[in-house]
C-alpha cells in the first residue's frame, strides 16, 4: 500500500526520559540556549552513539526492552537529579508508556524498510526521499553548536533509507524567496525591524514544531550555493515568491565581506560566519498580489527577473515556484519528474 506508513526495526525511539533530560539542559544553558524543539531527538541520538538506544524493535520484546529501558533511565535520572535538579522519572511507568506505544505503532512495523525500497526501485518505481530541517541545521556541516542532532543534507537519505548513493537521479533543493531561521544561532541577512516584521507576519513564519516566532530575513545566495554544493541540488523549488509582494526595495545577498575582504563562499568556521557582513544586490520590487497567478510568464517582469537572477547566480536550474500554500499555486516552470 503506497500510503501506508512503515517504521524500520532500526529506527531510534525516543522516550519520555529523553523528552525530560532535554528540556532540563536547554532550561540550564538560560541566554546560550541552542533553540532545541525539547522533544528529546538530541539524547535519543547520543544514546544511538554510545550503543545503548532502544530500537522501534525491542518495543515488541518486552523483556529485552525493559532491561534496556531499566539501564538507560539510571544514567537519566541521575542527570536529571544531581545535574539539573529535576525529578526522577518511574522506571515502571516509563515502561508501560512504551508498551503503549507499541501496542500503537504495531500496524506499522516494518522489519526491512531498505528491502521493500530496493524492491520499489527495481520494479522501476519513483520513490522520493523528503528531508527534515535545513542544511545549515545538519550536526557536521551546519553552524555548530546552532544545530539539529542528525544530517539534514541529502546524503543522509542513503544511510536512513539502506540505500546505496547510485541510487538518486535527482536532488530538489526547497528553498524560500527570503531567509529564515528558528532559534539561535548566525544568521548574516537577518532584518530586525520593519521589513523583518513584514516578512514573518505576512509569511506566518512560526515554527512547525514548537510554535516560536521565526527570525527573517534577505535571500542569502552565498548559504544557498552552500546547500546546493554539500548536497548535490540539481533543481531548486523557490517557495512563498508571494511574500515579498508590497516591499518597497528587495535585496539579495551575493556575497559577504569578512575581515576586509569580499568572499562568495560560504566560511568553515563557525565564529566568521558570526562576522560575515552581507553584500546586497537591489533588485525591482513589486506590488501585485500574486496569489491567483497560474503561469510564471503571467508574474509582474520584476518577479521573474528576481527569479531569473538567483537561477543565474546559483548557476542551479528554478524548476518550481510556489506563489500559496495551496497546490493550485504551485508554478512548474519544468517537470521534476
Amino acid at each position: 500500500d503506497d500510503k501506508q506508513l512503515l517504521i524500520s526495526d532500526k529506527a531510534t525511539v525516543i522516550l519520555p526520559y529523553h523528552r525530560e533530560l532535554d528540556k532540563a539542559r536547554e532550561l540550564a544553558r538560560g541566554a546560550e540556549k541552542i533553540g532545541t524543539t525539547g522533544k528529546g531527538i538530541g539524547p535519543a541520538y547520543e544514546d544511538r552513539a554510545s550503543r545503548k538506544a532502544v530500537l522501534f524493535g525491542d518495543l515488541f520484546s518486552p523483556d529485552t526492552l525493559k532491561v534496556k529501558i531499566e539501564e538507560s533511565i539510571k544514567e537519566k535520572n541521575f542527570l536529571l537529579e544531581k545535574m539539573y535538579d529535576q525529578a526522577p522519572l518511574d522506571t515502571e511507568k516509563v515502561f508501560k508508556q512504551a508498551l503503549e506505544m507499541a501496542e500503537y505503532l504495531a500496524p506499522h512495523r516494518c522489519k526491512d524498510t531498505s528491502y521493500v525500497i530496493d524492491q520499489a526501485l527495481k520494479d522501476q518505481k519513483k520513490v522520493l526521499f523528503e528531508g527534515a530541517q535545513g542544511t545549515l541545521l545538519d550536526l557536521m556541516h551546519g553552524t555548530y553548536p546552532y544545530v539539529t542532532s542528525s544530517s539534514t543534507i541529502a546524503g543522509s537519505a542513503c544511510i536512513g533509507a539502506g540505500i546505496g548513493p547510485v541510487q538518486i537521479s535527482k536532488v530538489l533543493g526547497i528553498t524560500k524567496a527570503y531567509t529564515t531561521r528558528v532559534g539561535s544561532g548566525p544568521f548574516p541577512t537577518e532584518l530586525e525591524e520593519e521589513v523583518g516584521d513584514f516578512l514573518q507576519k505576512k509569511g506566518k513564519e512560526f515554527g512547525a514544531t514548537t510554535g516560536r516566532r521565526r527570525r527573517c530575513g534577505w535571500i542569502d545566495l552565498v548559504a544557498l550555493k552552500y546547500a546546493i554544493r554539500i548536497n548535490g541540488i540539481t533543481e531548486i523549488a523557490l517557495m512563498k515568491l508571494d511574500v515579498l509582494s508590497g516591499l518597497d526595495e528587495i535585496k539579495v545577498c551575493y556575497a559577504y565581506e569578512l575581515d576586509g575582504e569580499k568572499i562568495t563562499e560560504y566560511p568553515n568556521s563557525p565564529g566568521d560566519i558570526s562576522k560575515a557582513k552581507p553584500l546586497y544586490k537591489s533588485l525591482d520590487s513589486w506590488s501585485e498580489d500574486l496569489t491567483q497567478v497560474t503561469d510564471f510568464e503571467d508574474l509582474p517582469s520584476s518577479a521573474r527577473k528576481y527569479v531569473r537572477y538567483i537561477s543565474q547566480e546559483l548557476r542551479t536550474p528554478i524548476d518550481v515556484v510556489s506563489v500559496g500554500p495551496g497546490r493550485d499555486q504551485t508554478l512548474w516552470l519544468s517537470s521534476i519528474f
